[in-house]
């Protein structure tokens, strides 16, 4: 099954590159199990990653911004909860 990952990010608070580079994040580390990333423009300070309809990320629910190996580990869950991120992964 191809996955769909979601990032909304807000226009007003320039958060395009950080949300682009989170796309490219993830588009490499799950090449294999990733159908698209898509980038969703936004306003009121909204980041959001949704993957499947799942809400792995939400910067006032879950506290700022993601770093790249956190959302990562929140995206493989929902995607190839058996695999193993190397590296990324805490023991």
């Amino acid at each position: 099954m191809a996955h769909r990952v979601t990032i909304t990010y807000c226009t007003q608070c320039q958060w395009l590159l950080r949300a682009g580079w989170m796309a490219q994040e993830l588009l490499f580390t799950f090449s294999e199990e990733l159908e698209e990333v898509s980038l969703r423009p936004g306003t009121g300070g909204i980041f959001e990653v949704v993957c499947d309809g799942e809400v792995v990320w939400e910067r006032k629910r879950d506290g700022g911004f993601p770093d790249a190996a956190e959302l990562k580990r929140r995206v493989r869950d929902v995607v190839a909860p058996e695999r193993r991120l190397g590296h990324v992964e805490k023991n």
